[in-house]
């Protein structure tokens, strides 16, 4: 079956993570990823290395896989005025370009929105910055690191202390990657709609201050941010998760509690607290809420979370779930059926399990199984097949440090 994008060329100028993720997306949707790297690589391919462990199968680092699957890679040295004029026969047929580097580099490399549009005028060139394209930090770099610091959302998380509290995995990366996506097929409609090409810009700092839109709009209309509050004084208990007799943790989710409280009780045994006067209400229960939490962790510590999740199956409509690890997912039935991790069997590594695509198309699917490239994999197959040149130009280009092939 067609994919969405099926038809549209994107060239990857893009290191590390928040610009590979985003045409990993573009790419399982269809669209056709030509990966542009310098002889050196991607640094992504070595960064596992770099920390000092090989955690992978069959020699696969996990980071350069997950940012870079479907995609073609194309070893140019664009230091050399040759790499650069492949550069722009590429663009001449393409139709989106995306780049990650620190403000300066495209230009000084010929690679910059003004310099591309003039060899496509229909040209999507996306950016990926640190802090966005305008104000006193425009240029500086950024890491997730710095993206997370910068945000606020480093002073979000954690309640054991006031110190600032990093989360793991790429988190500013990734929303900068889906942000990234996003922009890249809005301006794909706009020129389907208008006939116009237009430069896209992202960042970690906009990408990071959306995604805590409720947080950031509460302290614009309210003066305040939204308060962290420890599990153990949550204003309603009965949106807080609970420790079971497992150890496994339960997450209760009824906001709006007064609906569920009588049969909340009858369900986990507390029938004579329906009608306490302290916990009558929303108010009552907030203003006793150490007392009512420190009931229901002891009464949730009497069972297994399996017993209690049929238990309240039985009892009635309450809004009830699981806390899950990270490694929990991979089992999660709930997960698999959607797709949101999928079966991949590599040639070098066996079968696997990989991040699926979170969007469902009912005509149109996505598709996120498929390996990364090798580096430079595709440099001859594209300069030959896609853009015309001859083995002889090939071979001058190879001899002029231009190009890298495997091998070369």
């Amino acid at each position: 079956m067609q994919g969405l994008l099926e038809g549209v060329r994107v060239l990857d100028w893009t290191i590390w993570q928040q610009g590979p993720f985003a045409s990993v997306l573009l790419a399982d949707m269809g669209a056709e990823v030509i990966k542009l790297e310098a002889p050196d690589g991607d640094p992504g391919r070595w960064v596992l290395r770099v920390a000092g462990f090989e955690a992978q199968r069959g020699g696969v680092n996990f980071y350069f896989e997950a940012n870079n699957r479907h995609k073609k890679s194309v070893v140019l040295d664009l230091k050399r005025p040759e790499a650069r004029a492949v550069v722009h026969r590429l663009v001449a047929r393409s139709d989106v370009f995306i780049q990650n580097f620190r403000t300066g580099v495209a230009s000084r490399l010929e690679l910059d929105y003004q310099t591309l549009r003039q060899h496509n005028p229909r040209l999507i060139y996306a950016t990926a910055s640190g802090y966005g394209p305008h104000g006193p930090d425009s240029a500086a770099p950024s890491f997730d690191y710095l993206a997370q610091a910068r945000s606020g959302i480093m002073r979000v998380a954690g309640l054991e202390t006031e110190e600032p509290v990093y989360l793991y995995g790429g988190l500013a990366d990734q929303m900068g990657a889906i942000m990234l996506a996003y922009g890249v097929v809005c301006a794909l409609l706009a020129r389907e709609r208008l006939g116009i090409g237009q430069e896209v810009n992202v960042s970690h700092l906009g990408s990071m201050t959306a995604l805590q839109g409720l947080n950031v709009s509460c302290l614009g209309m309210m003066g305040s941010e939204m308060p962290r509050l420890a599990r153990d004084s949550a204003y309603n208990p009965l949106w807080n998760h609970y420790r079971c007799a497992d150890g496994k943790w339960l997450a209760l989710g009824m906001l709006q509690a007064d609906r569920y409280w009588k049969d909340f009780c009858r369900a986990v045994g507390l029938a004579h607290l329906a009608e306490a006067p302290r916990f009558a209400g929303t108010a009552e229960r907030a203003q006793n809420r150490r007392e009512l939490i420190a009931i229901l962790d002891e009464t949730f510590a009497r069972r297994p979370r399996q017993q209690w999740l049929e238990i309240f199956r039985r009892e009635g409509d309450f809004i009830v779930g699981i806390v899950n690890q990270v490694a929990d997912l991979a089992a999660d039935p709930q997960v698999l059926a959607n797709g949101y991790m999928v079966e991949y069997e590599r040639p070098e590594s066996g079968p696997t399990r990989l991040l699926g695509h979170p969007v469902a198309f009912s005509a149109t699917p996505a598709n996120p199984r498929g390996r990364a490239p090798e580096l430079g994999e595709h440099t001859e197959a594209v300069l030959t097949e896609l853009l015309g040149y001859s083995w002889e130009e090939i071979a001058r280009l190879r001899a002029a440090g231009a190009i890298l092939a495997p091998g070369g």
